[in-house]
């Protein structure tokens, strides 16, 4: 393959701390109920993130606060 994707996956506590938030913040967007549900994977008892995807979660948060 000549295109290698590269994806970054990050733990709960380097999700907080790019976004600036407390990790219980981040426990609270990954719940069922949550309408900011942040993408993420369970991996046993383990929360995992995609980077780029929690970036492009980011940007449609800002975009859905610009339309409000």
């Amino acid at each position: 393959m000549s295109t290698e994707s590269k994806c970054e996956f990050l733990t709960v506590q380097q999700v907080a701390d790019l976004l600036q938030v407390p990790v219980s913040w981040v426990y609270g967007r990954l719940r069922k109920r949550s309408l900011e549900k942040l993408p993420g994977y369970r991996l046993g008892k383990y929360w995992r993130f995609d980077k780029e995807e929690v970036l492009v979660w980011l940007a449609q948060q800002r975009e859905g606060r610009k339309a409000a």
